[in-house]
């Protein structure tokens, strides 16, 4: 099953959400306002809701009768609440949009909550996607990356660890058994032209796929 979290972030932000017609939708606050925006009807709605109107928060609580409104002042964020949300349809993939755009810390809360997640359920696929990016994790291990046309450039950081032992093949520029240490940029915008893998053997790896 694939989810899709769809949070408040600027509407230029979002990737085309008919992208995934078979999958089922959650609103993130300011998110399920999106979503009908866009005429779609999320399964679910999540958040504390206080970047609506009150307009638009009757017209959420006429889809759900039975919502729960988050306290305005809790220790998760609505994209952590959202996420538990998800995880209660055992998915296979979830998707994460509208939260890089606007606020840097809401954008940085997220990439962390994420990052957390894919950690405590490694058989589920996490994907950060905007109308420009896509950014997943990736742990140890080997990995097959296809050559996918919306995103030419592709990039490595380390995340929280140091990656050891990264190796690219059939990449535009491979390496062997290299490190990549907190705060190095060696690795970005790399290319692939069919498929590629890639493999290290410790650490926490973000790939960001790029249009440009």
């Amino acid at each position: 099953m694939k989810i899709v979290l769809v949070a408040g972030g600027p509407a230029d932000e979002l990737p085309n959400l008919a992208s995934w017609p078979d999958a089922a939708f959650i609103g993130v606050d300011a998110g399920t306002v999106r979503l009908l925006d866009e005429d779609i009807k999320p399964d679910a709605a999540v958040g504390d809701f206080d970047s609506v109107s009150d307009a638009e928060f009757k017209k959420i609580e006429e889809l759900f009768p039975n919502l729960v409104r988050a306290a305005s002042e809790k220790d998760e964020t609505d994209t952590e609440l959202a996420l538990e949300k998800a995880m209660s349809y055992q998915p296979e993939i979830v998707i994460i949009t509208g939260v890089t755009g606007g606020r840097l810390d809401h954008y940085m809360s997220a990439l962390h909550a994420i990052y957390s997640y894919q950690k405590k359920y490694a058989e589920t696929r996490f994907f950060l996607i905007n109308h420009k990016n896509r950014i997943r994790f990736l742990s140890p291990g080997h990995h097959t990356v296809r050559h996918d046309e919306r995103y030419r450039f592709i990039s490595f950081y380390s995340f929280a660890e140091e990656v050891k032992g990264l190796t690219l093949k059939s990449f535009k520029y491979e390496v062997e058994n290299e490190s990549v240490p907190f705060g190095s940029t060696r690795f970005i915008s790399n290319e692939l032209t069919d498929e590629g893998t890639v493999s290290f053997t410790a650490g926490s790896c973000v790939m960001i796929e790029s249009a440009d």
